[in-house]
């Protein structure tokens, strides 16, 4: 391995766990998150894919175990479509397997076709396509502002769901689905996502549902590979450290580069 890849994967802090071992150290980490914050509440947007799916069932777990220890602590699952979401069914069916102490709903396109009328009035857009996808970003944004509101109202942390997998390639809106208080998936890649998901005992076709975030209106259900370039089994073989094609090796080494300012904190005169 070279060093820049030897570099990403301890950045990322890829690891190879058992999926057991993973899921107890995961939930004592949501665990030991809420209490040390004095904070009550776990808030987490589940969308219909495997890593909400795990997020949402490890926070779960974690609430359930901190009420059975004595601390008061509840997990709030938020369903956040825009209008109609596509594939609702897939979203019913993680909630009805997480079974989330409460799950709330907020429809996110008023606020967002809101916003695109404003900017429209003011900002003019060169195509179709550069609309849509700010329109996208501002969906994962107004997803992010609704959980913290939730949050602020319960005294909660957000979670988020993001993934080594993901990470490498900074694929989340900044600030939107990027901004979160916790990442308890962390550091696991996709496929290890997918192993805790089938520890859990999930249903298969939630578990290997093709992964997509679904912002853009004119690419509904657009794979992630398919914006990516190269598959998950191939960025799940760069990270820990399987031996990959020199075209996927240089595709995922220039997606790190080009995203690493959604992996720091806001940049200051005094950084190098």
């Amino acid at each position: 391995m070279n060093n820049e890849r030897e570099n990403i994967i301890r950045e990322l802090n890829v690891r190879a766990l058992p999926a057991a071992v993973e899921i107890r150290q995961r939930v004592d980490f949501i665990k030991q998150q809420l209490t040390s914050s004095g904070l009550k509440t776990l808030v987490l947007g589940i969308s219909g894919g495997v890593d909400s799916l795990v997020a949402g069932t490890l926070a779960q777990q974690a609430a359930t175990e901190l009420r059975q220890e004595g601390y008061d602590a509840r997990f709030i699952a938020m369903r956040l479509p825009y209008g109609e979401q596509k594939d609702e069914a897939d979203a019913q069916a993680c909630l009805a397997f997480i079974k989330p102490d409460v799950t709330l709903t907020v429809n996110i396109k008023p606020a967002t076709d809101g916003m695109m009328e404003t900017l429209l009035a003011s900002e003019a857009f060169t195509s179709d396509a550069e609309q849509d996808f700010v329109k996208g970003n501002v969906k994962a944004r107004q997803r992010m502002i609704a959980q913290y509101a939730v949050a602020g109202r319960h005294k909660g942390l957000v979670i988020g769901s993001d993934h080594a997998s993901e990470c490498v390639f900074g694929y989340y809106t900044k600030f939107g689905d990027g901004g979160c208080d916790i990442v308890p998936l962390s550091g696991l890649v996709k496929g290890q996502v997918r192993e805790i998901a089938t520890t859990l005992g999930a249903p298969e076709r939630l578990v290997f549902k093709t992964p997509t975030a679904d912002l853009e209106d004119l690419s509904p259900q657009k794979a992630d590979e398919d914006a990516y370039g190269v598959t998950y089994q191939e960025i799940d073989a760069f990270l820990l450290g399987h031996e990959v094609s020199e075209r996927a090796q240089d595709i995922i080494l220039t997606a790190y580069q080009a995203t690493r300012h959604k992996r720091a904190l806001p940049y200051t005169i005094f950084d190098k």
